[in-house]
Parts: C-alpha cells; sequence; structure tokens
C-alpha cells in the first residue's frame, strides 16, 4: 500500500460509489484505459482483487470493502484538514454534499443560493431523489446532510426542523368545489384522490390523516411524481394533497386551486439529518448554523402566508394569490 497513490484511491473510490469504471472515468475526467490500469497498479500493490464481475455488474470484494471504508475515511480527514486551514485563513471553502426528497428541490436551490452568496468559495453537490434512496444515502453516510419531510426512523440519525411544510388540498381551478368554504372531511373523500407512490412521505402523512379520521381515500391514480400529479389534476382526474411548496415556482398557469378543507392545512415540517455520531465538516456546520440563524428568510420560502386563511387560492404564472 505504501506504493498506492492519492489519485489511484480517488479512482477506486469512484468506482465503488458509482459501480461503474466508465461512470468513474466520466467523473474524473479520465479516460477509460487509464482508470482501469490505476486499478490494476493499485490492485497489484495491495495483492488481492477488489472488484469482481457478474454478468455486467461489478461488485467490491471483502478486500475491496475494506479498502472502500477506508477510503472514504482518509478523504474525510483530508477535506476537514482543508477547510481547517481555510478557516484558519479567514475563508470559508469546501463542499458541501446535499441530498434531499423530491418535494424539497422546489425551495431547497433558492436556500443554497443565498447560503452560496454569503460563502462564495464554497461548492455544492445536490442529490435529488425519493424519500426511500434518501434513507438509503443517509445509513451509508454518503453525504454531509440530508432533508427530509419527517423524521427518519428505524435508523440512527440526529434530526433537526429548520422550516414549516404545510400540506393542502389542490384541485382544477374549475373544480366545484373550489368555491366551498369549509369542506368536510366526510365530502371530501367523495372525491377520487391522486396520490404519491408508496414510501412518499406526502403520502404518509396524508394517509396517516385520513386514517386518525376513520375515513377511507378513493385512490384513482398513483403518480411518481408532484408534476404529473400536478397535471393530472388539470386534467381533472380528481384532486390531491401536496406541499404548499411545489406551488412557489411552476404550478400551471391560473390552473389549480387550493380547497378550504376542514383540517387543512395538514401541519407538517421539513427536517435536516444526518447519521448519530457523525463529525461533521466545517462546511456543513456552517450551513447547519446558516439555517438555524435564517429563519425568518426561510419562513418566506414556506408560502404559509399564503395559504393560511385565504381560500380558495388559485394559482397563477406569478406565485398564489387569492381568488376572492
Amino acid at each position: 500500500m505504501r506504493h498506492s497513490t492519492f489519485r489511484q484511491l480517488e479512482v477506486f473510490e469512484a468506482i465503488a460509489r458509482l459501480n461503474s469504471f466508465t461512470r468513474a472515468a466520466e467523473e474524473l475526467f479520465l479516460t477509460q484505459p487509464t482508470v482501469s490500469m490505476q486499478i490494476k497498479k493499485l490492485t497489484d500493490d495491495i495483492g488481492l482483487p477488489l472488484f469482481e464481475q457478474i454478468g455486467k455488474k461489478i461488485y467490491l470484494t471483502d478486500a475491496g470493502k475494506e479498502l472502500y471504508e477506508t477510503c472514504q475515511s482518509i478523504f474525510e480527514h483530508f477535506s476537514r484538514f482543508e477547510m481547517i486551514v481555510s478557516d484558519m485563513k479567514g475563508l470559508k471553502s469546501g463542499k458541501l454534499r446535499l441530498a434531499v426528497v423530491t418535494t424539497a428541490k422546489y425551495f431547497t436551490p433558492r436556500l443554497l443560493g443565498m447560503f452560496c452568496q454569503n460563502y462564495p468559495g464554497i461548492d455544492v453537490a445536490l442529490k435529488v431523489t425519493n424519500r426511500e434512496r434518501v434513507l438509503e444515502r443517509l445509513t451509508n453516510n454518503q453525504d454531509d446532510l440530508y432533508i427530509l419531510g419527517q423524521v427518519p426512523e428505524g435508523i440512527d440519525a440526529v434530526a433537526e426542523v429548520f422550516l414549516d411544510n404545510p400540506l393542502v388540498v389542490l384541485a382544477a381551478a374549475d373544480h366545484p368545489l373550489v368555491n366551498h368554504k369549509n369542506i368536510s372531511i366526510d365530502r371530501i373523500c367523495d372525491e377520487p384522490f391522486i396520490m404519491r407512490e408508496p414510501g412518499s412521505g406526502t403520502r404518509m402523512a396524508t394517509e396517516r390523516f385520513f386514517s386518525e379520521h376513520n375515513k377511507k381515500l378513493k385512490v384513482r391514480i398513483e403518480l411518481g411524481s408532484n408534476e404529473a400529479i400536478k397535471q393530472a389534476l388539470v386534467g381533472h382526474l380528481g384532486i390531491a394533497v401536496l406541499s404548499s411548496h411545489t406551488l412557489a415556482l411552476d404550478a400551471p398557469m391560473g390552473q389549480l386551486a387550493v380547497l378550504d378543507v376542514e383540517g387543512f392545512p395538514i401541519e407538517r415540517h421539513w427536517y435536516f439529518a444526518y447519521p448519530s455520531g457523525k463529525q461533521l465538516s466545517i462546511v456543513a456546520q456552517t450551513f447547519l448554523d446558516y439555517l438555524r440563524q435564517a429563519h425568518h428568510s426561510l419562513e418566506d420560502l414556506s408560502c404559509r402566508h399564503a395559504i393560511t386563511g385565504h381560500y380558495p387560492l388559485v394559482i397563477n404564472g406569478s406565485g398564489i394569490k387569492s381568488s376572492g
């Protein structure tokens, strides 16, 4: 191992993380033959195979798994050292790796924009995926921080609220219930519902709400994205419960309305999380401090002012406004 280079370890880590020689070469801006040569040299130096190929997939051997954990520790310590040195120089630089659930994409870029204005030396890698995948990444400690719509269960993690996430009932702007006030839960349950896929945090919160009222929803269709659900609403396929954040930027112009339903909005929150015992990098800790101190700016992102006490709401190209 003494003859192994830092570059060889970088190549190995990228392959192990991406499960692909090709994708690792693309990420590192190397040719695939160069990547293969670096791994051959590393394998020869260690004296044990690091990968095994079964069909078209590659897998880490036991030695590979041990080396991957070692690489993660080395890179994390080295990255922390670089950030400590920058901090000593009065600078804030480094890389922040975030993984967020799909609904969080409606406010996270704006949040990061404000943060990066304060710390222009920090680069951000943002992974947007479904809740199941975010929890998997959290379990495997693949990122610095994670943003979810509810506390991760069954995982040893630290979680803290940083933003409201109210859920509202949406329908097409010309739906018969749009002008009704305080619609009963019984009445809303007569409508066909468009739901996110099983495992979605929004779906779990919706089902929990109606279950607590001993009601069962008429689910007409399940869709895997908020955008698809909004298009289905416009197509008069039913009504849906979504986060108010999904309305902030890209709602179809003048085609959606928030219904005034008893018990809504459902009060939920956004959480940041990270594995218990994880030593946060200086950049990650700086971002957390920013979230905690920027409470008032963050509240503007929740659209809470737009959905409380003003029904029905019609979505137009410039945001949310009352139709009354």
